[in-house]
């Protein structure tokens, strides 16, 4: 098949549009422009619609003391009898609440980030039966929805030791 010699009228037509917008020479004149012609786009099929994506569910909530799902009866029994050794340490004594609860954000977001894996965060045991604010508010902080999907695990290190919970922090993906 032979092919056509010559500027189609589309050419023509998107030819005098970049035409228009140049300077000619001195000396020169502009090229007389072809009758105006609209192109229009072929027809396009309709597409598919995006396909829905699952809704993903929050992860559970983390219970001091509790096996979570998702960890291997070894590396909890592990990390409940103390034996995994935490890489970082926060100590809150002597924080206020509001304090204490913006040092562990920081804490376990940079712990996180660095890929730490066991961290322990000392609140204290406390003065009262049922154990001082930060040991109270601790779980609280660690299930906010920023927080929880950073942390698989929290225990305490020993059952004399009330005061201290380690923490075993997800992978970075």
């Amino acid at each position: 098949m032979k092919r056509k010699r010559g500027l189609s009228a589309e050419d023509k037509a998107v030819w005098a549009a970049v035409a228009r917008t140049i300077r000619p020479l001195p000396g020169r004149a502009m090229p007389e422009a072809p009758p105006a012609i609209t192109i229009t786009p072929p027809p396009r099929a309709a597409e598919p619609p995006p396909p829905i994506p699952k809704p993903r569910l929050p992860p559970p909530e983390i219970s001091v003391g509790a096996q979570p799902s998702g960890l291997d009866a070894k590396r909890w029994r592990d990390l409940r009898r103390g034996t995994m050794r935490p890489e970082r340490k926060l100590d809150l004594h002597g924080m206020t609440a509001a304090r204490a609860h913006q040092a562990v954000e920081s804490f376990l977001q940079m712990c996180h980030a660095d890929g730490t894996r066991v961290v322990c965060i000392v609140t204290g045991k406390g003065s009262s039966a049922e154990g001082g604010v930060l040991r109270r508010e601790l779980p609280h902080w660690l299930n906010a929805p920023h927080l929880r999907p950073l942390i698989l695990g929290a225990a305490h290190p020993h059952k004399a030791n009330a005061g201290a919970v380690h923490l075993l922090l997800r992978r970075v993906k």
